[in-house]
């Protein structure tokens, strides 16, 4: 492998010019720098990253810990970030958290020891002392769709507020009046968060969420399994359920396969987080889509302002409803139902055009 001294020689200038080249100092001829280039192209030259780091106190490299990359909504999140990262010259080293506070700690310890230039945090939690550490050290950082309350980081996240108000429309239009939620965790601002507006969405249609219409999951599969399962031995189980992750929307709907039911003419299901396989499903699932690629590319625009010395800026994106046919719309968007509400008063259909 060619050194730096061997480009040297084949240039005919000094290390030190051919150091300034690389580095794009303005201090060197054109007639040097062409030389330097082309004994560069030549040679095969590759420049030592670790060396250069530590002459300019950056590795071009971004961290990213994500809260489960088995979640297709994070992977994907992955996904932009690091195409938008390359894109601006920096790498990215993915620390997979899977939902357990000490392990994403352990992710965010490590990628500091590495060194990297800024760091993109999904938290687990509202309560790493290591997190609100590097904060207050002026580590370059930006919180990508939960964020820590009274940590003074960039936040870019989806609002889906009205997308939530959207879907309760969509569920008491077809006449569902007993409806349920599975609740991610309260410790994370979107589990807190998507509870609440659910609630008060569905306040405005005089529709009650009782304590035991809410389940709590933890944003993975088995704990939307058996939510579910509780849901349905209740004296009177829910007529839809709100998963509020994807993950847990495929946990209820295993669950409610296993026990015979029909979706929807037994039971509604809606989900929070689109994903590509709910238009595979039988019936497709209705759910919540986040912007998921503007959402990582912004993240890395934030998080490069911050280190490059800009003020970086927050980002709220808004979220959407697709209607789809688990809770009874029928292909053309149509609503069509004929249960009665507690009133005895049949619904009104409601027209809603789909994605």
């Amino acid at each position: 492998m060619a050194s730096i001294k061997d480009v040297a020689a084949e240039a005919g200038v000094s290390v030190a010019t051919v150091s300034r080249v690389l580095n794009d100092h303005p201090s060197v001829s054109d007639d040097a720098r062409t030389r330097v280039q082309a004994a560069v192209r030549t040679l095969g030259y590759r420049p030592n990253a670790v060396a250069r780091s530590l002459r300019t106190d950056q590795t071009r490299t971004l961290g990213l810990v994500i809260s489960d990359v088995m979640n297709p909504y994070f992977t994907e999140l992955a996904r932009s970030v690091e195409e938008a990262a390359r894109a601006l010259g920096y790498s990215v080293i993915i620390g997979n958290a899977d939902e357990r506070p000490e392990l994403q700690d352990h992710h965010v310890r490590t990628l500091l020891d590495r060194r990297i230039d800024g760091l993109l945090v999904s938290p687990t939690d509202g309560g790493s002392p290591l997190m609100l550490e590097a904060a207050r050290a002026g580590t370059p950082m930006v919180f990508v769709d939960r964020w820590i309350p009274g940590v003074d980081v960039p936040v870019v996240r989806a609002d889906g507020r009205a997308a939530i108000r959207d879907l309760v429309a969509h569920l008491c239009g077809l006449g569902h009046r007993r409806v349920a939620i599975i609740a991610g965790p309260a410790a994370t601002t979107t589990g807190s968060e998507r509870v609440q507006a659910f609630r008060e969405a569905l306040a405005e249609y005089g529709v009650p969420l009782p304590d035991a219409y809410i389940g709590q999951g933890d944003f993975q599969a088995e704990s939307g399994r058996r939510v579910t399962e509780g849901f349905l031995d209740l004296p009177e189980p829910p007529e839809a359920v709100f998963a509020a992750d994807n993950l847990m929307a495929l946990g209820a709907l295993d669950a409610m396969r296993a026990r015979g039911l029909r979706v929807p003419s037994d039971i509604a299901l809606a989900a929070f987080d689109d994903i590509p396989w709910f238009v595979h499903t039988d019936p497709p699932v209705t759910a919540i889509a986040q912007p998921t690629g503007e959402l990582g590319r912004a993240a890395v625009h934030a998080l490069i302002d911050r280190i490059e010395g800009r003020p970086p800026q927050s980002v709220t994106l808004p979220a959407r409803l697709v209607v789809r046919r688990s809770c009874g719309a029928n292909p053309d968007g149509s609503h069509q139902d004929n249960r009665e509400d507690n009133r005895g008063k049949k619904q009104t259909p409601v027209q809603r055009s789909t994605s």
